[in-house]
């Protein structure tokens, strides 16, 4: 069985155990092994999702597979993109599944959640930003009728930035 539900301050710790997680296998190859773990380190503590969640713009959902954590996804409301000349457009930050989880359509029941929480929401569509190299994400917001808008470089330190594609897909 699987339900979903909205992050609360309580949940920060397991956010961070599995943003690191599921950040690695997306992402753990983009970039030297120092700028990646460094990147980790700094971006997914677990008081950074404490502030995050203080926040009531960042909205935190998380996804459970038979009472287990299995991802989360993260939404901003009413977040512009330059590419985009809609208002009232979502931005899904985040959505990520611990690879054990992989397979069995919980990808597919958080994003189609969060749309229903966007159209909800009075939101017009929503929008993100792909790792150019993340094919398995690529193939998936295709096949659920995004569009390529834009580019953007993610930068992950320094020394480094990943090529990203804009993503939008409206309602």
């Amino acid at each position: 069985m699987h339900t979903i539900r909205q992050a609360t301050i309580n949940d920060a710790k397991k956010l961070a155990e599995i943003a690191k997680a599921s950040f690695l296998v997306a992402h753990g190859h983009s970039a030297p092994k120092k700028d990646i773990d460094n990147y980790v380190a700094k971006n997914f503590k677990e008081l950074n999702f404490q502030q995050e969640l203080e926040n009531s713009k960042n909205l935190y959902f998380l996804i459970y597979s038979d009472n287990k954590i299995a991802g989360y996804s993260k939404l901003l409301l009413n977040s512009t993109n330059e590419n985009v000349s809609i208002k009232s457009i979502t931005q899904m930050s985040r959505l990520y599944l611990l690879e054990e989880f992989y397979g069995l359509s919980l990808g597919k029941e958080l994003f189609n959640f969060n749309i229903e929480f966007s159209k909800q929401n009075n939101q017009k569509g929503i929008w993100l930003a792909v790792w150019i190299e993340n094919q398995r994400a690529i193939k998936f917001y295709i096949k659920m009728g995004f569009k390529k808008v834009g580019s953007f470089n993610y930068k992950i330190s320094e020394t480094h930035s990943n090529p990203n594609h804009i993503l939008f897909l409206e309602f």
